[in-house]
């Protein structure tokens, strides 16, 4: 059997940066172990699966598909840059004809349109909870070692613990975070916390304007850090839309690849997330 096969760089418009995606447009479903086998074999943060809803549907011209998402170790239930690499392989490799395509997921429906050389996703928002610090000091200790923490929140949905750091650590602070892998899963299995964000204040008044910068860390789905983030995205916007008292965000993830996302709240409680997507590859696995 051979499945086409793409990579794609998400939450960027340079090769080589922001967050890559393998994508595989299916005609029909695979055993989950045979997605999972990909999965590990492409060993990338997400590997994404957009299946044709029936026999009839067209890559071109069809409006919905299912997509699932699969890490080198597990599937999981949202990731948003192998959503946003999914639409640029539909929009700009099979050239759909549609403004707006729809993917079925574990998640509900996400919708992603086009936007001038932008696309822009339709998500949920994951609004975190504030947490008093001493009941997850020992993960926070392992994520930011000694440096100041002004506040960490829990997303009861997504299992993402929330770290800011105080507003006196800067950009450079957060870029020098190496959190011991290994220390992090013997500190919660997962049973808690399923991932860690760090994030600080950024500089809206400096160009290109950043709102917040942020770091992801996530080992618990066998992805030690992942460079540029959708689903985490879900979780901070609401928390810094109202730390800042703003609907629209740019923000900046600062991994070493690093990617930028425009951010807006919507009036119906969900989140559009924006960004760019370049293809750098493409070919063929043959199973």
């Amino acid at each position: 059997m051979e499945i086409p096969v793409y990579t794609v760089d998400a939450f960027t418009n340079l090769a080589f940066k922001g967050n890559p995606a393998a994508v595989c447009p299916l005609s029909h479903e695979l055993p989950d172990d045979m997605y999972q086998n990909i999965a590990t074999e492409m060993n990338l943060s997400e590997t994404a699966f957009i299946i044709k809803l029936n026999s009839k549907d067209d890559f071109s011209s069809g409006a919905r598909f299912r997509l699932r998402w699969f890490t080198p170790t597990t599937e999981v239930r949202l990731c948003g840059h192998a959503t946003l690499a999914s639409a640029a392989v539909l929009f700009n490799i099979k050239q759909n004809v549609n403004p707006t395509v729809v993917f079925e997921t574990h998640s509900g429906e996400l919708s992603v349109r086009k936007q001038g050389e932008s696309l822009v996703m339709n998500f949920p928002l994951n609004k975190p909870t504030p947490m008093a610090l001493n009941e997850f000091n020992d993960i926070v200790k392992v994520a930011v070692g000694d440096h100041p923490v002004q506040e960490i929140c829990l997303c009861g949905t997504t299992k993402k613990l929330m770290v800011r750091l105080a507003d006196n650590c800067d950009r450079s602070v957060l870029t020098s975070l190496k959190p011991d892998t290994a220390a992090l899963l013997r500190v919660d299995t997962g049973s808690r916390v399923r991932g860690v964000i760090v994030t600080i204040i950024g500089a809206p008044n400096n160009q290109p304007g950043y709102d917040f910068y942020s770091r992801n860390f996530c080992p618990w789905y066998g992805v030690p850090e992942d460079p540029v983030t959708g689903s985490a995205h879900t979780v901070l916007a609401g928390y810094w839309s109202e730390k800042l008292g703003k609907k629209k965000m740019l923000a900046y993830q600062c991994s070493k690849r690093g990617g930028e996302l425009e951010l807006e709240l919507r009036d119906d409680g969900r989140l559009n997330i924006g960004g760019l997507a370049v293809i750098v590859m493409q070919g063929t696995l043959t199973v």
